[in-house]
C-alpha cells in the first residue's frame, strides 16, 4: 500500500492492530493461535448464549464479515513491515473458527468441541488445501490458509456427527 492510501491516523493504525490481533488475544506469549481461537470461542459463545446469533447462516454471516474485517486489518498492519504472517494476528483464527462453527449444535458441547479441535489440528498441520491457501500473498494468505482450515473442520464435525448419530441410532 502506498503512502497515499495508508490510514495517516495512529488511531486508525491502533484499531486495525487491536482488531487483528483479536482484541489483543494474539498477544499470548505462548500458543497465540489456540489463545486467539478460545477468545474467539468465547466471544462465539456469548453471542448464543444472549441469542444474538441463533442460525448456521447468521454463524456464516459472522464469519464473512469477520473475515472482510481481518482482511482490511490484517492488509494495514502487515503492508510494509515485511511480516508475511505475524503470530500476532489471529483476527484470521476468529474468522476460521467461526466458518468451523456453521452448523454447530451450540447446545452440544461435544460437537463445538469437535469443531474446535478439528479447527486447531487442520491449521497447525495445514494439510493440502491449507498449505497452498497459505501461499496466497498478503492479507489474502493470512486468512485463507484459517478460512480453508474452518470449512474441513466444518466438513470433518458434520460427517463424525452424521456418522455418530447413525452408529447410536
Amino acid at each position: 500500500m502506498d503512502a497515499q492510501h495508508r490510514p495517516s491516523s495512529g488511531i486508525a493504525r491502533a484499531v486495525c492492530s487491536w482488531i487483528s490481533s483479536g482484541f489483543c488475544s494474539g498477544h499470548a506469549r505462548v500458543a497465540p493461535g489456540s489463545v486467539g481461537s478460545l477468545v474467539a470461542l468465547g466471544f462465539v459463545g456469548l453471542l448464543w448464549w444472549f441469542s444474538i446469533v441463533t442460525t448456521p447462516l447468521q454463524v456464516a454471516f459472522l464469519a464473512l464479515a469477520t473475515t472482510l474485517v481481518g482482511l482490511v486489518s490484517a492488509h494495514v498492519c502487515v503492508s510494509g513491515s515485511g511480516e508475511k504472517d505475524p503470530g500476532w494476528i489471529v483476527i484470521d483464527e476468529w474468522a476460521g473458527l467461526f466458518v468451523a462453527l456453521i452448523g454447530v449444535n451450540p447446545a452440544s458441547v461435544w460437537m463445538v468441541l469437535s469443531a474446535f479441535c478439528f479447527f486447531r489440528l487442520f491449521d497447525v498441520v495445514k494439510p493440502g488445501p491449507v498449505a497452498w491457501a497459505e501461499r496466497l500473498p498478503g492479507a489474502a494468505g493470512i486468512m485463507a490458509d484459517d478460512l480453508v482450515a474452518g470449512a474441513l473442520s466444518a466438513l470433518c464435525v458434520q460427517a463424525v456427527w452424521a456418522l455418530w448419530g447413525s452408529v447410536v441410532a
